[in-house]
């Protein structure tokens, strides 16, 4: 199943192989039948979430798990360039700080929304509620980071000096808000955020993202 936290890392191999011909293989994890909970599995994560990256060019294999850590990896072993990130430390700094404000602060809420309005056999509206508007609460943080609000310059990406540069900020919070639609949320929810918007459908075109959310990772 290509989840959003899985879409991270797949879009961000993507863009690697793009870049620098990555090469790796993937393990298709059906976590409908609970298949991360297995004692396997958790001797990758013992949190029993997908994904997990295994670096088997270490000696022993290393282990990665949370997606954070994972594009973190990723860039400060694949990403020799820093096309994905900083050099700049000012910068750097500031897609770590987006970096983590969806992980801990965005997908948790949108989390819940989708378990309690789409996935809970039990509907309970005060959760329903409460989670939708703590989701469009973080799309109105994202929105004024976007918008320039506070600085007058509108931005392409979340983090670099600017306009932004598309990054592992964007890469790890994109796969999330890219189904505002699937999670209940209307065209009215989200006329609030028109940076935002853009930004989605900016990203959207990337075709490695194209590739990171296709039908290479589609359940067979």
């Amino acid at each position: 199943m290509s989840t959003p936290n899985g879409q991270k890392v797949q879009i961000m191999l993507e863009e690697l192989a793009e870049i620098y011909g990555t090469q790796w293989d993937t393990t298709f994890i059906n976590i409908m039948t609970n298949d991360q909970k297995k004692e396997w599995f958790l001797r990758l994560d013992p949190n029993g979430r997908i994904p997990v990256i295994v670096d088997n060019t270490q000696d022993p294999p290393f282990t990665v798990m949370e997606t954070s850590a994972e594009l973190l990896y990723l860039l400060k072993f694949a990403d020799k360039n820093d096309v994905f990130g900083f050099k700049d430390e000012f910068e750097r700094n500031q897609a770590l700080q987006w970096l983590f404000f969806w992980h801990g602060s965005g997908a948790p809420y949108m989390g819940q929304l989708n378990h309690f309005g789409k996935y809970s056999k039990e509907k309970i509206p005060y959760a329903i509620e409460r989670f939708k508007n703590e989701t469009l609460r973080v799309f109105g943080v994202l929105e004024i980071q976007l918008s320039g609000k506070f600085t007058g310059e509108p931005r392409e990406y979340l983090a670099g000096k600017g306009k932004g540069k598309y990054s592992i900020a964007d890469i790890g919070t994109w796969p999330w808000v890219k189904g505002w639609e699937a999670s209940g949320l209307t065209k009215d929810d989200m006329a609030p955020f028109p940076h935002l918007l853009k930004w989605i459908d900016r990203i959207a075109e990337r075709p490695a993202v194209k590739r990171g959310v296709g039908e290479k990772y589609a359940t067979k």
